[in-house]
This record gives C-alpha cells, structure tokens and sequence, in this order.
C-alpha cells in the first residue's frame, strides 16, 4: 500500500479540468486508488466522486494506492499533481 498527504495550492483547487485528468491517471492502474477529503473517501477514478469532495485551494487531501502497482500509480499521481500546479 503507497499513501501520501497532498497540500492543494491550485487557486481554483481540484476543479473539472484536474479532476479529469487525475481520473484518467488513477484509471491506468489495476490498484485501488483512493482520494480522501475531511473524513470523507472516494474512488480516484471516479470523477463524480472527485468533484463531489469539493476540495478548494489550501485543502489537505490523503491519496492511497493498494495493489500490485500501487508504487507506479502513487508515483503516476504525484507527477500528475506536481505538473497540473495542484500540489507542491
């Protein structure tokens, strides 16, 4: 299992356009992936589910991957947030 805390500097926070675009990374691995928001835990490859968190700027999010390739998809994911501006 892989897990990492995520602190949301995007201005807009996790809005449609990254939502989608993590949705899409989440959906390229077999592991289950999930985001998790004030006590609250949606799939990642959900994008209702995502959007439904409502995370906004200055958010921390946890984000966990349990599978065989847990390591490749938290490492997937944490590229994605660096180079979408969503985290740090």
């Amino acid at each position: 299992m892989a897990s990492k805390d995520f602190h949301i500097i995007a201005e807009t926070g996790i809005h449609a356009r990254p939502a989608t675009i993590l949705v899409q990374t989440a959906s390229n691995f077999k592991s289950d992936i999930k985001l998790e928001y004030k006590g609250k835990s949606v799939n990642l490859k959900s994008i209702m589910g995502v959007m439904s968190l409502g995370v906004g700027q200055g958010a921390d999010v946890t984000i966990t991957a349990e599978g065989d390739d847990a390591d490749d998809a938290m490492k997937s994911i944490v590229e994605t947030m660096t180079k979408e501006g969503l985290s740090e």
